[in-house]
């Protein structure tokens, strides 16, 4: 265990069934690289800390979601041993995801100590911004290099719908506070849905453009039992081409980390991109790994298998056993996902808020 004081918290559950360790392939690679067995560096980890949200989005969870009990979620104690593994393996980019990762109570003491990890040099949140306001100046002084806030409609009528109990007010006021306290092209990120805001994408960027903010257009993606998708899907293309009719999009060569594909607006540092799992499928040089509330390690977002690492967790092992966990679970990382062909009966049946968004 590290070394930093303990908070009492969570006490061990039933615990999830561990999978059998596949080795990658690590051959010709420095010492402490993540690499899969198709040869792809795993360089950037989205953790859960909290499958809670003070929404409900409608393409996110169910309206009525039972959630985790406690101790059926890592402790943030256990957060911090993960992630610090992962960074002694090579990885330096770390997103800390929910739900809403700042509802979970002492959220602000991880990030802290997350912020602190040598090597890590892009510590990054992902938030619905309901919190910011009280959240923003902590965050910036804890390491927090960047800020992305889902956002997918400026009309408040219409944002109750989509997040069933949710403010915009809110939201647009966390945009403000992550500005004052001094982070800088905090990106909106926005779901795609015909019929739902795609009248409203044209608008999304001339808010993006008034207030310094990059944007991202993201293929609504089938997890969970969500009816509806295929009518609702659009793509990226598509997207592009109506953005196109009002801004001039420049394609950039520009590379956040992530999956999304850039494209520039002349006069502006907006940036907008394009997260298109369906479309143009970017499984061929992924990088990302995601770690659930509860310890589950998925290589894919796209498929069930996992590796649960809150077994070791709470086993009693040493670091050693930790880190094999880790860098055996980079052997179950598939070629790719399908997503197209799971819109109305998706192989993932988990909602997004388990996985982490």
């Amino acid at each position: 265990m590290h070394n930093e004081t303990l908070r009492p918290e969570s006490t061990p559950d039933e615990l999830v069934n561990f999978r059998p360790l596949v080795p990658p392939v690590q051959r010709g690679l420095a010492k402490g690289t993540l690499v899969d067995k198709y040869g792809r560096r795993v360089t950037y980890v989205r953790l859960s800390i909290t499958d809670r949200c003070d929404f409900r989005c409608t393409y996110c969870m169910a309206e009525e979601m039972t959630f985790l009990p406690r101790n059926a979620v890592m402790s943030l104690e256990e957060c911090l041993r993960v992630a610090r593994i992962f960074v002694g393996l090579g990885v330096n980019k770390l997103r800390i995801t929910g739900g809403e990762p700042l509802v979970r109570k002492d959220a602000l003491w991880l990030i802290e100590r997350l912020g602190a990890l040598p090597g890590l040099n892009n510590l990054v949140v992902t938030t619905n911004g309901s919190q910011l306001d009280r959240f923003a100046r902590p965050l910036f002084a804890a390491g927090v290099k960047r800020i992305n806030i889902s956002l997918d409609t400026l009309r408040p009528e219409r944002f109750r719908q989509i997040t069933r109990i949710g403010d915009v007010h809110k939201v647009l006021n966390g945009i403000v506070a992550a500005r004052a306290a001094g982070f800088r092209r905090t990106k909106l990120n926005v779901v795609m849905m015909r019929g739902t805001n795609d009248d409203e994408f044209i608008d999304l960027v001339q808010f993006a453009l008034d207030n310094e903010l990059d944007i991202s257009f993201i293929e609504e993606m089938p997890l969970g039992d969500i009816h509806g998708r295929s009518q609702s899907y659009i793509s990226a293309d598509e997207t592009r081409d109506r953005l196109a009719e009002r801004f001039e999009l420049l394609p950039s060569a520009e590379d956040s980390g992530g999956p999304a594909r850039y494209w520039r607006i002349p006069g502006s540092a907006t940036r907008v991109g394009f997260i298109s799992p369906h479309s143009h499928n970017f499984c061929d040089n992924c990088n990302r790994v995601r770690i659930t509330a509860r310890g589950e390690l998925y290589p894919c977002l796209g498929q069930n298998d996992a590796v649960s690492l809150m077994e070791v967790l709470r086993s009693g092992a040493d670091d050693d056993a930790l880190r094999q966990a880790i860098v055996g679970g980079m052997g179950i990382k598939p070629l790719g996902h399908d997503f197209t062909q799971q819109m109305e009966a998706p192989q993932v049946v988990r909602f997004m808020s388990m996985t982490g968004g």
